[in-house]
Formats: structure tokens, C-alpha cells, sequence
């Protein structure tokens, strides 16, 4: 019986070790709130913010849904160019390259979930927004539109 409690504890504690080594989901990002002024009117998207190495590996992977409205902003830093990819991630998704003056450079839309394929920023941003692909085009976001976020201000 003590083997048994004992295999049952090592195996929960296995499979809690996954999860929070990053080969499972992601813990809860901090939440912000940003704004992009389109031709069609100003956007708001509640997202999750994250600025580190690990977060920004993980990104949405493992994610089987997300709500319009909603997705997830990597700030790098400091401009520098910039690859991603969808490796483990479920759901389309477009994603928005964005300069350190709050521009959007470059959008790639509705990429393709699960691809290993590099998707390039095509030149130095500072972040990147990943939302639900499709929503690119529905609300009219182009490159040139403005990003509203703290990480933007004073350029």
C-alpha cells in the first residue's frame, strides 16, 4: 500500500513538474489593456503582457481557444529583428510586428497552427501581439496603424 501512495505521489508530482517547467500551460501573464488606431476606428484587446525569455517561449502554445478581443503582447525590449513560429499552437493567429514607436510594421495573418515555419518580423520591432487570426482584416488593421501601450510612450 506505502509503494502504491508513493508511485501515485511521484507520478502527481511528475506531472506538476511538466506544468511548471514550461512543457505544459503557461501560468497566467500579467493583464493589460492596449488600444490600435486604424482607419476604422480605435481597438481596444485585453492581453496578457510578458517580457521574459521563458513566457515569450511559450507564448500561446497548448492554447485550444481565444476570445476575440483578447491575446498576448511580447515586448523584446529594445528593436531587433524578430522570428516566431506555431510550433504547439492549436489555434490561427495574427500576428502583428510592432516598432518601438507603437507602429505596426508588419502583420502575418492567419498563420498556420502546429508549422515549425519562421514567420520574420521584416525588420527590428520591439513587440509583437499575437490575436485570433482573422482578426487583421475584420476590424481593418494595416502596417502604419499606431499601438497604444506604455512600453510605446515618449517615441
Amino acid at each position: 500500500m506505502i509503494r502504491i501512495l508513493l508511485s501515485k505521489t511521484v507520478l502527481l508530482l511528475a506531472v506538476a513538474g511538466l506544468v511548471w517547467s514550461g512543457n505544459g500551460p503557461a501560468r497566467a501573464a500579467e493583464r493589460t489593456t492596449i488600444e490600435i488606431a486604424s482607419r476604422t476606428g480605435v481597438h481596444l484587446f485585453s492581453v496578457e503582457f510578458v517580457d521574459n525569455d521563458k513566457d515569450r517561449a511559450q507564448g500561446l502554445m497548448y492554447r485550444k481557444s481565444l476570445p476575440e478581443g483578447q491575446g498576448m503582447l511580447f515586448d523584446f525590449g529594445r528593436e531587433q529583428d524578430v522570428a516566431m513560429w506555431m510550433k504547439n499552437t492549436y489555434i490561427p493567429l495574427d500576428m502583428m510586428f510592432i516598432r518601438g514607436d507603437g507602429r505596426i510594421l508588419r502583420i502575418a495573418e492567419n498563420t498556420t497552427p502546429l508549422s515549425e515555419r519562421i514567420i520574420a518580423s521584416g525588420g527590428p520591432v520591439r513587440a509583437v501581439l499575437e490575436v485570433i487570426g482573422g482578426t487583421a482584416q475584420k476590424l481593418g488593421i494595416a502596417p502604419g496603424d499606431r499601438v497604444a501601450h506604455p512600453m510605446f510612450r515618449g517615441r
